[in-house]
């Protein structure tokens, strides 16, 4: 993997801008750039030079976008004519795309090269254009793409065939995902349609390891992938961590219902109303339940001031032209908006600079901390960040897992790795036999069938499944046969089942994720959003969405619409999701932070107590020399490890048929002794370590993947092993653990 000159070191002339065509350069001058910056400038050769991929990594708003587009649309505005898309833009957003048309086709008609757009919301007559005469820029998603060779497969050849480029923003977002195992496919597949390599150039603001990125962008060949690493000089970071205690519930005075307001989220409301009115914000949560709930209250704070309201909502199941209107007030520099969101707001979509950026809750991962954080600071202004975090109030009740303010700790071991750099590595072991499953439907659809042979050669011995071998492939394919997903004809060639043909044919193929089904809400003949179809509504109920309160005047379930009619009172809806894992170095500068006297500066006086009593905690557990602790009739594990081997050692400890429950950075085994436990932790230390194939057999719900419920019980082993247990890092920490004092028993 090479790696040029870093960020830091910036050039006294710009040999990048001298190699730019001339209407590139003209370009760069109409912006009024003084000067490329450092990603821009280092980025140019190796693009340019067309024959190997590159990783530009470099941090929000430092130009990664022109950094990729300025060499290549100045090689496409002197290559010979071809027919064919001559540059592939894929996005994880929808919005995203829409963002960037906008920029890359004002630098293109300076060159006469069509910029297209792709996705579920472009109308079919610009989509026929793009099928009718190919050419330029191609902006799409994973999951258009995915269809384009399912329904366009005989033409992929055609559309793609003067393809020099494939950019790929967001990189951070697609690794390790099923979405992401879907990308590297589809690439792999996309190369055999063109019948040439096509350099792939990635984009990403948070990346750790770059190794692992390499590999994952050019499976097989990631030592050849040169990465452009723009750490260019950070800006000023003014950060508050703000602590609060939860009490118990009081009537909250900007709630005329009396509905009951928990003390902490009242509080953190009344800081967020008295600090961010007046200013263009982004207040992060971790749930999209938690955005209607603080959207409401703030709203409403507006509401009892007689103020306009600048709060709101914006997460993946309010309509586009709500998710946009927000948007656009955000970029709006006459009128102050406060945007309460979930990731939807994490990427690169373009409004602007925010003044300030507000995190509520533990932060869902060091990558998504820095991924929000750049959301603020550009144009020469400080970052401004606010953490907020609640616990709750200590009794002898209180179970050490809370007892030691984990969140609290978890959060300051965050913003010291994000100091750092550090940000979790990708998981590239996963089986991804759920994505492999679609894109082995996928390919029968493109070509109209295929042999078995090919299609192993193709996604798994030269492609992107390379953890598959042939005898779990030839498994997998018998699966599908069995559910009728494919059928084999009689020279072999494998074609579209029943079910498989039903699958292919219906809208939700195309993603490689699990979607839900969902309602429609409307207002007055306005689409808000949508909610999951097995959240319980029913008409007279009460809804707090796209921060606003409604009564629910009709359920049509045939055509899947609620009707909503204003209303005083509601309450948020729950929403499916999962948490995010933890990654073992967290949970290892969570335990430094509770060995070290240091207080982080950034603490207000609430969180300092707070870090006060989970250090006192700490002690008077003795958990720095015993990390087994009685708990009434149960024991408590806390090896301060990540998910992953945390999730391992449970598996482990159910083996020996005990009951185990996982608390974050707790493991509770119920109805034993610690002495027990000690004593069975030092005879599995010393144990030869199990297979994963032999502990996953153990587990009883193995399928968590869309089309897991596909597999055989011998495949979701092979999957479960391969995506959730770490057996040698388990085993690490159960030599760890062996070399803590022995606890009493309780004869003694």
């Amino acid at each position: 993997m090479d790696s040029p000159a870093s960020g830091s070191e910036t050039a006294a002339v710009s040999s990048a801008f001298d190699r730019f065509d001339p209407r590139v350069q003209k370009w760069i001058w109409d912006q009024g750039w003084q000067s490329l910056r450092s990603a821009q400038e280092h980025a140019a050769e190796p693009i340019m030079a067309g024959d190997r991929d590159v990783i530009v990594a470099a941090a929000t708003a430092s130009g990664k976008t022109e950094a990729a587009w300025l060499p290549i649309c100045s090689v496409l505005a002197t290559a010979p004519p071809e027919t064919g898309v001559k540059a592939l833009y894929l996005s994880p957003l929808k919005a995203l795309i829409n963002d960037q048309h906008s920029r890359l086709d004002q630098l293109c008609e300076y060159l006469e090269l069509p910029v297209h757009r792709w996705h579920g919301d472009v109308a079919g007559s610009q989509k026929k254009l793009v099928l009718r005469k190919p050419d330029g820029l191609l902006l799409i998603t994973p999951e258009s793409l995915e269809s384009l060779f399912v329904n366009q497969g005989e033409k992929m050849g055609k559309l793609f065939g003067g393809l020099r480029y494939v950019v790929i923003d967001e990189l951070h977002s697609f690794i390790g995902t099923e979405r992401g195992a879907q990308l590297r496919s589809l690439l792999h597949r996309l190369e055999l349609a063109t019948r040439h390599q096509v350099p792939r150039i990635a984009l990403s603001a948070t990346l750790g390891d770059f190794a692992a990125a390499a590999e994952y962008l050019r499976p097989g060949a990631g030592e050849d992938v040169v990465v452009i690493d723009a750490a260019e000089e950070r800006a000023e970071l003014r950060l508050q961590l703000r602590g609060y205690i939860a009490a118990d519930p009081i009537k909250a005075a900007a709630d005329p219902t009396g509905e009951l307001v928990d003390w902490a989220k009242g509080a953190i409301v009344d800081h967020l109303f008295a600090t961010l009115r007046g200013t263009d914000n982004l207040v992060f949560t971790n749930a999209r339940g938690l955005v209607e709930t603080y959207t409401d209250l703030l709203a409403r704070r507006c509401a009892d001031a007689n103020l306009p309201n600048e709060f709101l909502p914006h997460h993946g199941n309010l309509s586009k032209e709500v998710r946009e209107h927000v948007e656009e007030r955000l970029k709006a520099s006459d009128t102050p908006t406060t945007a309460i969101c979930t990731s939807t707001l994490e990427m690169g979509i373009d409004i602007g600079s925010a003044d300030s950026v507000a995190q509520i809750g533990a932060p869902l991962g060091v990558s998504v901390l820095r991924q929000r954080l750049g959301r603020s600071g550009r144009r020469g202004q400080p970052a401004v960040l606010r953490l907020y975090v609640s616990e709750n109030q200590l009794d002898e009740r209180t179970p050490p897992a809370d007892a030691v303010r984990a969140e609290l700790m978890q959060t300051i071991a965050m913003v010291d790795l994000l100091l750092e750099r550090w940000y979790e590595p990708p998981d590239l072991k996963k089986l991804q036999l759920s994505t492999l499953l679609q894109q082995v439907l996928s390919v029968i659809a493109q070509r109209g069938g295929a042999d078995a042979a090919s299609m192993f050669d193709a996604l798994c011995a030269r492609g992107p499944f390379r953890n598959v071998d042939q005898p779990m492939f030839v498994a997998l394919l018998r699966v599908m046969g069995q559910a009728e997903l494919v059928a084999q004809a009689g020279d072999g060639l494998l074609l579209h089942g029943q079910a498989g043909e039903r699958l292919v044919n219906h809208y939700s193929f195309y993603t490689a994720f699990t979607t839900d089904e969902e309602y429609r809400l409307v207002s007055r003949g306005r689409t808000l959003g949508s909610l999951p179809v097995d959240y319980p509504v029913s008409v007279g109920s009460l809804l707090i969405f796209s921060g606003r309160r409604w009564r629910v005047l009709s359920v049509e379930t045939e055509q899947k619409i609620i009707d909503l009619e204003p209303a005083r009172g509601g309450k948020p809806p729950s929403f499916p999701g999962v948490g995010a894992e933890v990654a073992d170095e967290v949970r290892r500068r969570m335990r430094q932070w509770y060995e070290s006297d240091d207080v982080p500066p950034y603490l207000d006086k609430i969180a300092q107590r707070l870090l006060d009593e989970g250090r006192s905690s700490y002690k008077r557990l003795l958990l720095a020399q015993q990390p087994i602790v009685s708990w009434g009739r149960d024991t408590v594990l806390m090896p301060w490890r990540g998910d992953k081997i945390m999730n391992t050692l449970a598996v482990v400890l159910r083996q020996h048929h005990l009951e185990v429950g996982q608390d974050g950075v707790a493991l509770t085994v119920r109805r034993t002794n610690a002495f027990g436990l000690w004593e069975l932790i030092r005879d599995l230390a010393v144990d030869r370590q199990p297979a994963p194939l032999v502990l996953a057999e153990t587990v009883a719900n193995k399928a968590s993947e869309k089309h897991d419920r596909f597999l055989t019980e011998e495949l979701l082993i092979a999957s479960y092993a391969a995506r959730s247990l770490d057996v040698p890092g388990a085993w690490s920490a159960l030599a760890e653990l062996a070399t803590a004092p022995r606890p009493e028993s309780e004869a003694e």
